[in-house]
């Protein structure tokens, strides 16, 4: 999943940001970009952008295919298990719904039994290996068409930034997400696309 510059939520319930009718874009970048999601929040914070070139075009690309859904907690789709692995970001509601989601912000295995789940926001829960943070009853998703670049022989980039372009000028056009590929990426001639994760590109919880 995406990882939220800290200031989205600020800037979207602040009305400067339409997640179904602004100018969502998707641009690439190198290891050089240094992101820091607590102090970035526009683009002109941004560094390192790929050029235009190798079947990349420098201002990147617009989101399609976007939604927005609400899901209360215990109609979550993904449900806690035992004895399983578990990647920072991930969401989930213990398999017995008791009313809130918890995310998951140290990765490892869970324990071989449900844990003792926290009901009070911003608490946290040691399931085995795994640490949840309890995030709120609800949650609102945020969902777009995996973007691709064809004949892409462009790179390296290590990470990918969704931002909104609608504001006339880089100094006030928010930052949304960033999506760090690990390593760095160098497309091969063909098709090179973004998977979204499964539970989406950000998710707003509500308490």
């Amino acid at each position: 999943m995406a990882k939220a510059y800290r200031s989205v939520h600020v800037q979207a319930y602040s009305g400067k940001i339409n997640y179904l009718s602004d100018a969502l874009t998707v641009t690439l970048h190198s290891s050089s970009y240094s992101p820091n999601l607590d102090t970035d929040a526009y683009v002109s914070n941004l560094t390192n952008e790929l050029a235009t070139g190798g079947g990349y075009t420098s201002g990147g690309q617009l989101l399609s295919g976007r939604a927005l859904t609400y899901t209360a907690a215990n109609s979550w789709g993904t449900a806690a298990a035992v004895s399983t692995a578990y990647a920072v970001e991930t969401v989930v509601r213990p398999a017995a719904g008791n009313g809130y989601l918890y995310r998951c912000v140290i990765a490892g295995t869970s324990g071989g039994s449900a844990p003792t789940w926290s009901t009070v926001i911003g608490a946290q829960t040691t399931d085995g290996g795994v640490t949840w943070e309890t995030v709120g009853r609800g949650v609102v998703q945020f969902t777009a068409t995996s973007p691709s670049w064809a004949s892409a022989t462009f790179g390296p980039c290590r990470y990918l930034v969704v931002s909104d372009r609608t504001p006339g000028t880089s100094a006030t056009q928010p930052l949304l997400a960033l999506v760090d590929f690990g390593t760095d990426q160098t497309g091969g001639g063909g098709v090179f696309q973004v998977t979204w994760a499964t539970q989406g590109i950000l998710l707003i919880f509500i308490p």
